[in-house]
């Protein structure tokens, strides 16, 4: 009986990674298309004792999860029973799946932390430009009195940004945290655990929002002052 459930296990596991495989694919394919990705293409995907892999690439950790399951499935197959067999099974396929967890978390909010990153590069992008712009007046006294203007009524906005990036930072290190704890953690305290790092992702995507909300605010109050 322990060994049919643990071929079920296999099946079940191996049918989940092609589908994973074929939507990491086509979230890479968006991805590289997408001028934003470059500003958040060298974050951890993942925690490193979740994964070995090291990639901006999603299909790369779904490969891994594969070949752990395919490694898995033929030690489990030759090994014959005997008191370790049973742990072995246990702990390798709860591995496996905290991996394809992580995996359908980061897909599924693949498009929205692209959506901030995409708002963020557009108000760099514009701020960029107005500050080219205001350099070419920088010898008129009407320039140096609207720049000062600016620094000063844009001053509380940017000093917002500096609270959100650390509290963004914050809640990466938080993330970091607990996937390192749901890896070392026994399987009652897995959900929990699981549950915890999808709020913190969610929360993650909320704070780059309010980011770019404030990117966005500071980009109108240049605009404004420099009319």
């Amino acid at each position: 009986m322990p060994n049919t459930r643990h071929e079920k296990a296999i099946s079940r596991l191996s049918i989940l990674l092609e589908h994973l495989s074929a939507q990491a694919k086509q979230t890479d394919k968006l991805n590289s298309n997408q001028k934003s990705h470059r500003l958040i293409e060298n974050n951890n995907l993942f925690s490193q004792h979740l994964f070995t892999t090291q990639s901006d690439k999603i299909f790369l950790y779904v490969e891994e999860v594969k070949k752990r399951l395919n490694e898995f499935s033929r030690l489990h197959t030759l090994s014959g029973d005997n008191i370790n067999k049973a742990e072995f099974a246990k702990s390798s396929i709860l591995l496996i799946e905290q991996q394809i967890s992580a995996l359908m978390n980061a897909i599924q909010a693949n498009e929205t932390m692209h959506q901030a990153a995409q708002a963020s590069f557009n108000a760099r992008k514009n701020v960029r430009k107005k500050y080219a712009q205001a350099t070419q007046l920088k010898q008129s006294d009407k320039y140096n009195k609207m720049a000062k203007s600016v620094l000063l009524s844009s001053h509380q906005l940017y000093q917002q940004l500096t609270e959100h990036h650390e509290f963004e930072r914050r809640l990466r290190d938080m993330i970091t945290e607990r996937e390192q704890q749901r890896t070392r953690s026994k399987s009652a305290n897995i959900d929990k655990l699981s549950q915890e790092v999808l709020a913190l992702h969610q929360r993650l995507g909320r704070c780059r929002k309010a980011i770019s909300s404030i990117e966005k605010n500071i980009e109108q109050a240049e605009k404004n002052k420099l009319r």
